[in-house]
């Protein structure tokens, strides 16, 4: 994707969103929107630079101005950017990113300093919360509009059953155990199992693949890089993961998946509709995303639920049986 670097022939329209895989794409609506809203202007995306692989597969993205946080302002002069879209939050510090870029209209939520804007509505799905955003403000959006393309690269594996062992914070963890036994049976179903996560994960993925006899080769958790993944997701035959990115390109994809559920409400954050199924117990969760400890809502889940879930799904339309 290309990294933004200032205007050029087209008026700039900037959609902040820096934050992580699932929080980018659960902004796909809006950023579709946008695109359908504003065809005349350059969208460029403000989100960390390693997205940068999955940005170039959102149709409507132009440009990627890469940002790590929301800790220094944007290295833009103020009146670069024609149209700014705060799709990050509403706290002061995005919304002091907004004002510092002095756009010609500012797509925001309402505050002190935007006492006509759209109201803040707590506990809204993710997707419908910025595509109501940018209707608001003449871009047609839905919230079930997640699709993205596919990778122009072979997968390293197709038709297989994506298990994904990675969250990024502890309170998501599902546990190895559970994991394993999910492969066992998947295994047991003639299945091919491929491990994924990052490099911080492989540890995870290695005991995972020495429970349930998964080959080394298909252990591909810190070996991927993000571009591999999005292609093998898009190519698999279901995914099975707890709530992270991985659920989320599978929504954005239509691959069957089952995630397991923890902190996070599926209400707020959960798949369109399609072949997904989401396992949780919403009356035990705690609901801290930060925690190192996993939530009780995602530990309540047990394997046979998932394996379950994963058998129920049944048959992709241009793939194999899952059992």
């Amino acid at each position: 994707m290309r990294r933004f670097e200032g205007p050029a022939s087209s008026p700039v329209l900037l959609a902040l969103r820096t934050l992580k895989l699932g929080d980018l794409l659960v902004a796909v609506p809006a950023i579709r929107g946008l695109r359908r809203g504003f065809p005349e202007h350059d969208i460029v995306l403000a989100a960390p630079g390693w997205l940068a692989p999955v940005a170039e597969l959102v149709d409507g993205l132009d440009a990627l101005l890469p940002t790590p946080g929301l800790d220094e302002l944007l290295p833009l002069e103020a009146g670069t950017v024609d149209i700014a879209a705060n799709l990050h939050g509403n706290g002061a510090e995005s919304r002091a990113i907004i004002d510092a870029l002095a756009p010609r209209i500012k797509i925001v939520h309402r505050s002190p300093g935007d006492p006509d804007a759209v109201p803040w509505v707590d506990r809204m799905l993710e997707r419908e919360r910025w595509a109501r955003l940018v209707r608001a403000y003449g871009a047609p959006a839905h919230r079930d509009d997640v699709s993205i393309r596919v990778p122009d690269r072979a997968p390293l594996a197709a038709d297989a059953a994506i298990v994904h062992v990675g969250a990024f914070y502890g309170s998501r963890q599902w546990p190895v155990d559970r994991f394993a036994e999910v492969a066992r049976a998947l295994r047991a179903d003639d299945r091919r199992v491929v491990l994924t996560g990052d490099a911080s994960d492989r540890p995870r993925a290695l005991a995972v693949a020495e429970s349930a006899a998964v080959p080394e080769r298909d252990v591909l958790a810190g070996r991927a890089d993000l571009t591999d993944f999005a292609a093998l997701i898009a190519h698999a035959a279901v995914v099975v993961t707890a709530d992270t990115g991985a659920g989320h390109l599978a929504s954005a994809y239509g691959t069957p998946s089952v995630v397991v559920f923890g902190p996070a409400p599926p209400e707020e954050w959960g798949p369109p509709p399609g072949p997904h199924i989401v396992l949780t117990r919403a009356e035990l969760r705690r609901g801290d995303a930060f925690a190192a400890e996993p939530d009780p809502a995602l530990l309540a889940v047990d394997a046979p639920e998932v394996i379950a879930a994963v058998r129920s799904l049944g048959e992709r339309t241009h793939g194999h049986p899952l059992a």
